[in-house]
């Protein structure tokens, strides 16, 4: 089953989904001032920092949350393991696809990412409102490992003996500007693979044959162990769905570039290609 979800099929289904809002969290206004500003009927908002992810600290700028922290908050917002889950932002799905990626790890099987999110929505006619619904709490138990992972040193690894895609844009890849973290380049061996290159203008997925034929012009190809990262484990998640999408199953640095710079002895690269 596609882990994606259209509009129209969304409002098919009504009110028998938990439906989480994900916008903000990176740039531009706080999330929750968005969803209040207008939402989908029957939606809750979700906080990448506060939901999503631990502290900032070594372990990354958005490290995993615990399996205790997530629980607790996914069941606050109404997630319950027998209900799918459905996840969108307005962001051409960068941070619906950690708000997946999350609940697939720690073992939520039906949660789909509403493809062009929020804007799609909105161009089907279909209703925004502001009033916040009221929450049953879930009863989703969160365990780990649902979804494969790297730290570190198995990063630097797969990027000799496999795949490792970096989803930031080419010129932070390349060390030309680094405007989050405190040093530029990038891990080892990496393939540059920028995030929005999964998605057109207006922020749907490409094709499961397009983004299959994009990554395996960057060298993914079935039996190949694949792996993403970004600044901070937030757009490769987004990576890891396309990936999925193309039929490549993938694993995610989590810490991703704010954990690898976190150390100053790892190496980094710069330049192109594969540094």
């Amino acid at each position: 089953m596609s882990p994606l979800i259209t509009p129209a099929e969304l409002a098919e289904l009504g009110g028998t989904v938990t439906l989480l809002d994900v916008r903000g969290g990176i740039s531009g206004p706080p999330g929750i001032d968005r969803y209040r500003e207008g939402h989908l009927p029957g939606a809750i908002f979700c906080d990448l920092d506060a939901d999503l992810a631990a502290p900032p600290g070594a372990a990354g700028r958005h490290p995993l949350p615990s399996a205790e922290h997530f629980q607790a908050a996914m069941r606050r917002l109404g997630v319950s393991r027998g209900r799918t889950v459905v996840v969108y932002d307005d962001a051409g799905s960068t941070i619906a696809a950690r708000a997946w990626w999350t609940l697939r790890y720690y073992g939520h099987h039906e949660v789909k990412v509403l493809d062009g999110g929020l804007p799609a929505w909105s161009a089907l006619g279909l209703p925004v409102v502001k009033d916040e619904p009221a929450v049953t709490p879930g009863d989703f138990t969160a365990a780990p490992g649902g979804m494969p992972t790297l730290d570190a040193g198995q990063a630097a690894a797969l990027a000799t003996a496999g795949i490792l895609l970096d989803a930031r844009a080419g010129e932070r890849y390349r060390g030309e500007t680094e405007p989050v973290d405190p040093v530029a380049g990038h891990v080892p061996g990496a393939v540059s693979a920028p995030t929005t290159e999964n998605v057109g203008q207006d922020g749907r997925f490409h094709t499961a044959a397009g983004l299959r034929e994009r990554f395996t012009a960057l060298g993914v190809a079935d039996g190949v162990a694949t792996g993403a990262y970004c600044g901070s484990g937030v757009t490769a998640a987004h990576e890891v769905l396309a990936l999925e999408l193309a039929g490549f199953p993938a694993a995610l640095y989590v810490g991703s570039w704010s954990n690898w710079v976190a150390d100053p002895s790892r190496p980094v690269a710069t330049g192109s290609p594969r540094g």
